[in-house]
């Protein structure tokens, strides 16, 4: 089998079904596991590195109205490379090659390879999306899917005993804000706490910040949407004058936390799993214990946020 992964989650997905070895190129944000950044990258994106959130934000919409499509495709790599499996995804046009692209490409490839589309919305279909590739490939996903599930049991178990649930605000991107969606209000649920502003199963969608102070977050939890913690950092630092911001219970309270949204949360694949406990024990650390080897989420101050 020669795979080619056009997005990090199935990426994260194939080398987790031990399928590594057959992957053959992967796309320029592929970085997980480590020995992947090894692979021919078959994509590139059209957003500038140096632009701000702002300017992100205001490329993506220009882009999307336009053409629909904001990475490329490399067709002469992908001729070479010979892959008869192709993973990608249609549920995200900022987060992946344009579906049409893709089926432009197949048409000029040799051997017709097979394409798997994956859609994950829930924890469920992401198990799911692992069950297909794994078919496709010729293996089972069952022994890692029990082992990831075992794992979301345990955190669902100990939440339900939980005497409060505390209004969490779970931010995908800040400049302008965005809710959390699809997946990540479930993981909110299940680790123990209410998303007031993202809907389970529904895309993320813009805010105004006034929702955000409206909804009186007790833990503010920061995500965004491809950035690392410094850039998230640098971002946060921009909000401080909202107004209402600094009286925020979760402001107040130093309940104000950040994570490497590139890694977690945004990738819908097995380390979704790790998100879910991460943030489990953020809201609830005394009744989850962060397993080893997870990063804990920065803990966020005034005079921190204010420095960067």
């Amino acid at each position: 089998m020669r795979i080619v992964s056009l997005l990090p989650s199935a990426t994260e997905m194939i080398c987790t079904l031990g399928l590594e070895d057959q992957l053959v190129g992967v796309t320029h944000e592929c970085d997980y596991p480590p020995a992947v950044l090894q692979l021919p990258k078959v994509t590139h994106t059209l957003i500038p590195k140096e632009a701000t959130s702002g300017e992100v934000d205001r490329l993506v919409r220009e882009q999307l109205r336009k053409t629909r499509a904001l990475y490329r495709l490399s067709l002469p790599l992908l001729k070479e490379l010979r892959p008869n499996l192709i993973v990608t995804q249609s549920l995200c046009d900022v987060c992946a090659v344009a579906q049409d692209e893709v089926q432009e490409a197949l048409a000029q490839l040799p051997g017709s390879p097979r394409v798997i589309n994956l859609e994950p919305q829930s924890l469920s279909d992401v198990f799911e999306a692992m069950r297909q590739v794994a078919v496709a490939a010729g293996v089972s996903a069952e022994a890692a899917i029990q082992s990831l599930t075992a794992r979301v049991d345990a955190v669902t178990a100990r939440s339900a005993t939980l005497t409060h649930r505390p209004r969490v605000a779970l931010l995908e991107w800040l400049d302008p804000p965005f809710s959390c969606g699809h997946w990540s209000p479930e993981l909110v649920r299940l680790a123990g706490g209410i998303e007031g502003l993202g809907q389970e199963g529904r895309p993320s969608r813009t805010l105004r910040w006034e929702e955000v102070v409206a909804w009186q977050p007790e833990v503010v939890f920061v995500a965004c949407c491809g950035l690392n913690v410094e850039r998230t950092l640098h971002d946060l630092s921009l909000v401080q004058s909202i107004s209402g911001w600094q009286e925020l219970p979760a402001v107040r309270s130093g309940r104000l936390f950040v994570t490497d949204g590139s890694q977690y949360f945004s990738r819908p694949g097995p380390r979704l799993v790790d998100s879910l406990e991460m943030l489990a024990h953020i809201l609830h650390p005394s009744m989850h214990p962060l397993p080893s080897g997870l990063p804990t989420p920065i803990a966020v101050n005034r005079a921190c946020v204010g420095s960067n």
